[in-house]
């Protein structure tokens, strides 16, 4: 298996799981994400996500009481890199129409927003993702070596 390829600019959506991986450094995922945080930094090339990724990180460190954790997600979210995608009345009704391919709500959400903002690549780690015509979806399994 080959790594991972990214576009070398425009953006790329990462939706939650990405961010829990790089985070809490699990592997194999977290060493194959190392690319995408080094090109993080490029002026012609974004990393997006939807505010529902605050929701979606926060929920578990907040119920363990895990303040550190916690912040640590907050401040990656917040970092000068990434963008937080707020869902507009647009996204909302892209996510209906995604939510007939057989789509959880909160996965519609994230490939709305992707769609809304004609995203180069999608990044996940969800195999419901590839269902979605016209969605440029990288799952990271298909990456690691078995």
């Amino acid at each position: 298996m080959g790594g991972l390829i990214l576009p070398s600019k425009g953006s790329v959506y990462i939706d939650a799981n990405i961010v829990i991986y790089a985070i809490e450094k699990i592997e194999p995922y977290a060493g194959l994400l190392a690319p995408l945080w080094l090109q993080a930094g490029e002026p012609s090339f974004t990393i997006i996500t939807s505010e529902l990724t605050w929701l979606e990180t926060l929920t578990k460190p907040l119920k363990d009481r895990n303040s550190a954790l916690a912040e640590t997600y907050r401040s990656f979210l917040k970092a000068q890199e990434m963008k937080l995608i707020p869902v507009s009345l647009a996204i909302w009704e892209e996510a209906a129409q995604l939510r007939c391919l057989g789509l959880k709500t909160p996965d519609a959400l994230h490939a709305a927003t992707a769609m809304n903002l004609a995203c180069e690549l999608f990044l996940t780690n969800d195999k419901a993702f590839t269902r979605i015509p016209n969605l440029p979806v990288a799952v990271l399994g298909k990456f690691i070596q078995r």
